[in-house]
């Protein structure tokens, strides 16, 4: 996303909250606003988060006009596209490009270019920046996004107020589409070379091919097309075949929906790609996707490079991967602790309750006090604190209360939600790193999910005083569809698996996510709040992007696989900000190694074992990480629980090193960590 000036934002095994019921959510759009295709029902046929569901509880909650984003290239009726892969083409007085991959896209005078990114890769980034290899005129004095969904954007392009045509790009999609509005002629940079469809240029090593609809002719770099006709453009993949590109091409694509399906530990992700006729079309799988393609899944039409790794271009009319899931967990398991070890924990958590601050007034420090605070209050419980226990719960539910207040706006300057009307969604109104902006509200309400859910799951009766705000929060990250009050899933990108967190993205790079760790912590907390409001449709919903979230994470933060080509000539074992166009080792907040792989680990909550996959990549991650400075060193409490992950031996000897530690993350307590590494089993 954006962040940090300073401070990080920055866990536990296992009484699991595991998933067992099967659920499936679609969504689609038309035109207007995104809209979804089937409305999601649980098992037991209970929608959750409708517009009928968060409709009124906007209405009873505070609301005003939020800042001035600037959607200049925004369509009136549509809901604000914040946090989107697209975003900075929506937002601000200059169209940033972006990064539908295999492409880049980007908005170019009157008209639009699009191109393979050139990827180079150095010592400390992976470059894939936009690329404006082929550039179209189009005559155009605006462009607008007049539809969108999850993966594909349309924009209008008008003259002098008249409409002269659309532009459709889609994740995923090697295919371009314009489609006229009256008889246009395009203009190219480079020309075309062939008698008929396809007709090709040559743009440096890349060949592109053009297809169109009857009536559709070439010459030369001049394309004209009928009125009511299309053209579409696109790059030829490495190893691939170019009349079966051209066939799949057709085709015009007209939109994309997502849903999924839980059966047992699997997540099964479907992402469909409808086009005019109905017929197939090329869509590009990523690494992460391609282990778990699904049975039948043709993905035999060559590969692109990206930023990301290789990519294999597959035809269908949809692409479907399975992914492991995970339990969202919401307290460390306990049961195996000595009698020694209870009772150090027990002195401990007495210790770290003394100790504790009044709670911070934003919304990323303010959630994340809450969230260590509730994981400190179930170790109370655990271990026979009872004194600390008492004291933490009156702590926790009356700021959680002030927090979930819907009126609360009305009477305080600091400690509440109010809806941002002009923006569509939820904001604190004491902001941080740009959450007014819209920049990480996963990553803040995702503490507040959790600590809520924690504290409700062991006392039912504050469900209901906490419900109404807690909902507009999910409804805020996680909405399943867009009820023109909320985005549908603000921050999640179905395509890529993981979220983005700058809510405008005024960046030339596309898109970023640093924290993606934070980011799985929200979709866990989610899952938490859910079982304990009882709403199994969210916690399927926070199920699904949690083993997504996680599993790119592993792909393309702190595991990916150093044998493909992208990586060819990169220093570094991690990649702690992921872009659209680029990957970089570097992160918004410092230059210290340890931050670099800290600030994928934090808060290391119950669920965070998935970090530990691999034992020889976390010693890897490790090393550069800790330098010459060892576990002593701000950070060092987040990495000493990440070197436990490796096996029973590391784990024993992090046990002997936590009254050493110098520095202890706000998003932990000296006895969590104990009782973390305590609760470790292998």
């Amino acid at each position: 996303m954006t962040r940090r000036a300073h401070a990080m934002r920055l866990v536990a095994p296992a009484l699991a909250l595991a998933v067992t019921l099967s659920a499936c959510t679609g969504s689609g759009t038309g035109p207007g606003r995104a809209t979804s295709a089937t409305t999601p029902t649980s098992a037991a046929g209970v929608a959750s988060l409708t517009e009928t569901k968060v409709t009124p509880l906007v209405s009873s909650i505070g609301s005003r006009d939020g800042a001035d984003l600037k959607p200049v290239r925004l369509a009136d009726g549509l809901t604000p596209p914040t946090n989107r892969w697209f975003s900075g083409m929506a937002y601000g007085s200059t169209a940033q490009p972006v990064f539908p991959l295999p492409l880049s896209f980007s908005l170019l005078g009157s008209g639009f270019a699009l191109g393979l990114p050139d990827i180079k890769t150095s010592d400390r980034t992976i470059m894939g920046g936009n690329r404006p290899a082929v550039q179209i005129g189009a005559g155009a004095d605006s462009w607008k996004i007049t539809r969108y969904d999850e993966m594909s954007v349309t924009l209008t392009g008008s003259a002098g107020g008249t409409e002269i045509g659309t532009v459709t790009i889609a994740r995923g999609s090697p295919f371009v589409t314009f489609r006229a509005s009256g008889r246009r002629t395009l203009t190219t940079n480079l020309p075309f070379t062939g008698s008929g469809s396809p007709w090709s240029l040559q743009a440096g090593e890349d060949r592109y091919d053009l297809t169109g609809s009857k009536g559709v002719s070439v010459s030369g770099g001049a394309v004209t097309v009928p009125d009511g006709g299309h053209v579409t453009l696109y790059p030829e993949p490495e190893g691939g075949d170019a009349a079966a590109l051209a066939r799949l091409a057709a085709s015009p694509l007209r939109s994309t929906a997502s849903s999924y399906r839980l059966s047992g530990s699997t997540a099964t992700t479907r992402l469909a790609y409808s086009t005019d006729d109905g017929s197939p079309t090329a869509i590009a799988a990523l690494p992460h996707q391609q282990a778990g393609l699904a049975t039948g899944q043709h993905c035999d039409l060559g590969s692109y490079r990206s930023v990301l790794g290789t990519m294999k271009l597959c035809r269908g009319t949809a692409l479907s991967w399975d992914t492991k899931t995970r339990p969202a967990t919401a307290q460390l398991d306990l049961s195996g602790l000595a009698d020694d070890q209870r009772a150090a924990l027990r002195t401990q958590v007495d210790a770290d309750v003394r100790a504790l601050k009044p709670y911070p007034a934003d919304t990323y420090f303010g959630g994340k006090a809450l969230y260590r605070d509730a994981q400190l209050y179930t170790l109370a419980k655990q271990v026979g604190a009872s004194s600390s226990a008492t004291t933490l719960k009156s702590r926790i539910v009356e700021q959680l209360t002030k927090w979930a207040d819907p009126s609360g706006c009305g009477s305080r300057t600091s400690l509440c939600f109010y809806y941002d009307r002009s923006n569509k969604g939820m904001v604190g109104l004491t902001h941080s790193f740009g959450s007014e902006q819209f920049n990480d509200h996963h990553f803040h309400y995702g503490y507040f999910l959790y600590a809520a859910g924690v504290m409700a799951a062991d006392d039912p009766s504050l469900v209901k005083r906490w419900k109404p705000v807690m909902t507009l929060l999910a409804a805020d990250i996680a909405s399943p569809t867009d009820t023109g009050t909320f985005p549908q899933r603000r921050t999640f990108d179905p395509y890529s698996s993981h979220s983005w967190a700058s809510g405008v993205s005024p960046f030339g790079d596309g898109n970023n996510q640093e924290s993606a760790s934070e980011a799985v912590n929200a979709w866990v907390g989610l899952g938490v709040w859910a079982r304990a409001a009882g709403d199994p449709q969210l916690a399927a919903e926070g199920t699904w992007m949690q083993a997504l979230e996680s599993d790119s994470q592993l792909a393309y933060w702190t595991n990916f696989d150093t044998d493909d080509p992208v990586y060819k000539g990169f220093g570094h074992s991690i990649t702690p900000l992921v872009w659209g166009g680029k990957r970089d080792y570097a992160t918004w907040f410092s230059p210290e190694p340890a931050a670099a792989l800290a600030i994928l680990l934090i808060p290391m909550n119950p669920a965070s074992g998935y970090l530990g996959t691999d034992p020889k990549r976390v010693a890897t991650n490790l090393k550069e990480a800790m330098g010459t400075r060892g576990y002593r060193q701000t950070y060092g409490d987040l990495l000493l629980l990440y070197s436990a992950l490796q096996g029973s031996s590391q784990r024993d000897a992090a046990v002997k090193q936590v009254a050493s530690l110098t520095s202890i993350d706000d998003s932990l307590t000296r006895s969590y960590i104990l009782a973390y590494l305590y609760a470790l089993k292998f």
